[in-house]
């Protein structure tokens, strides 16, 4: 059941859609005129809205821009005994879900409002998602800590504002979703929805419908139409996540989007537009997948216009223990436990792991510790005992120089003023603050 408002001057009309909407179990709010449609639409919490083109005083494509002014996500429907072109042009620009044409069938308008709710509670899904996302974390600490990843921050801060594709690349677990969540949120698309589609966890039939959608009877089980999530991301953001793993069919109809922000949905004809941003994350190395001709070369160029690398947990180590601090600090909260400090022993074991899970593996231990932990502090047999057992591996291609510089960004994270980082270090202050220059840490 949904609230849908109905706006036409002929009250035949408004009966007859009222009588239609009403037996499929809708709650009908009818307005006379655009003025009046707008009166009573704050009130009346529409989830869907539909509108003649042609009435006296205000037409249907002033009140359609006004509403989107307003509530962008609202789908409006754009009714019609005068049918044109150009007047089906400037509905779908102005925001209109669909247009139609008089006479239609009571059946029809059933079908296209079903559509229009769908597509509207994918994008309420995705929104308390987002807000859901929003709570639970604060503007991820992992791009702001240290030069590296600071250069990042910089990089995608300048890449949000345009509308190019961005492919970001690196291990699993080392935050790229988190970094194409933080693009979205300083781009002009940031009111618009984040949806995330994960190829590599759906057979090929099922990502392509969940992509592009489908219409009734497509294949088996598909009982009536269904929107995709490019659809649902109107405006918006898509991250295509691992996206080295789309089948040749799915990376053909990629490459049209990616080149006419078209598609038609799984069985269908209609060719649909969509608005959306594609940022693509990989754990995978797609030029050599372009080589052994497993990717399309034209798509992995199309996709690759900026190029982000997260790197690992390993290449940025003064990062580990604020990172664990921080992932304490959200999962007390979320546990109902008290706000918890690590004893020495606990950061050191930290500080020495390996962390072939990256920053999800760190999230994940950080998280069992602060459940089983029984007190305010977090001890050595809290952790994983993976993390005890495995001590950092040495990287032996690294230069004494290379080794002091990480050594010294690690103190330097962990210690509160230069003066306590010197003597941690056992230099005085001028040579820590000449070396600091040398590596590039100040």
């Amino acid at each position: 059941m949904a609230n849908i408002l109905v706006v036409d001057d002929d009250r035949n009309i408004r009966h007859a859609l009222a009588a239609t909407l009403e037996s499929a179990n809708h709650h009908v709010i009818v307005a006379e005129s655009a003025e009046r449609a707008l009166e009573v639409l704050p009130d009346s919490h529409a989830e869907a809205v539909l509108t003649d083109v042609r009435m006296a005083g205000m037409n249907g494509f002033k009140l359609l821009e006004t509403i989107k002014r307003a509530s962008p996500s609202l789908p409006v429907v754009m009714m019609t005994a005068y049918g044109s072109i150009p007047d089906a042009v400037e509905a779908m620009r102005l925001g209109a879900y669909d247009y139609v044409t008089k006479p239609f069938t009571a059946e029809q308008i059933r079908r296209i409002v079903a559509r229009a709710l769908e597509l509207q509670g994918l994008r309420a899904e995705n929104q308390k998602l987002r807000e859901k996302i929003e709570i639970l974390t604060e503007p991820e600490p992992f791009l702001t800590l240290s030069p590296q990843t600071r250069k990042i921050a910089e990089t995608a801060a300048q890449v949000a504002t345009s509308n190019a594709t961005v492919l970001i690349t690196g291990e699993s677990g080392t935050g790229k979703s988190m970094l194409a969540a933080y693009i979205h949120r300083l781009s002009p698309r940031k009111n618009g929805p984040f949806v995330q589609v994960a190829c590599t966890t759906l057979s090929e039939h099922l990502l392509e419908s969940e992509l592009f959608g489908h219409v009734r009877g497509a294949f088996t089980g598909a009982i009536k139409d269904k929107p995709g999530r490019l659809e649902a991301a109107e405006g918006g953001t898509v991250l295509l996540d691992e996206i080295g793993d789309l089948t040749p069919v799915v990376q053909s109809k990629m490459l049209r989007f990616l080149q006419e922000k078209t598609f038609e949905r799984v069985g269908g004809a209609a060719t649909i537009h969509v608005d959306a941003r594609i940022v693509a994350a990989t754990n995978q190395n797609l030029e050599q997948l372009v080589a052994e001709k497993r990717f399309r070369e034209d798509l992995y160029y199309r996709l690759n216009v900026i190029e982000l690398h997260a790197p690992a947990l390993r290449e940025r180590p003064g990062e580990i223990l604020k990172l664990a601090e921080h992932y304490a600090k959200q999962a007390a909260a979320a546990h109902n436990k008290p706000i918890q400090e690590f004893e020495p022993d606990a950061r050191d074991a930290l500080a020495a792991y390996a962390w072939p899970g990256n920053i999800r593996e760190l999230r994940n231990a950080v998280e069992r510790a602060v459940i089983l932990s029984r007190g305010e502090t977090i001890t050595l047999s809290d952790l994983p005992d993976k993390i005890l057992a495995e001590p950092r591996k040495v990287d032996h291609n690294l230069t004494l120089e290379e080794l002091e510089r990480r050594h010294i960004e690690v103190v330097l994270e962990q210690a509160m003023t230069l003066e306590e980082a010197a003597d941690m270090l056992g230099i005085n202050v001028a040579t820590l603050w000449r070396k600091r220059r040398k590596y590039g840490l100040d």
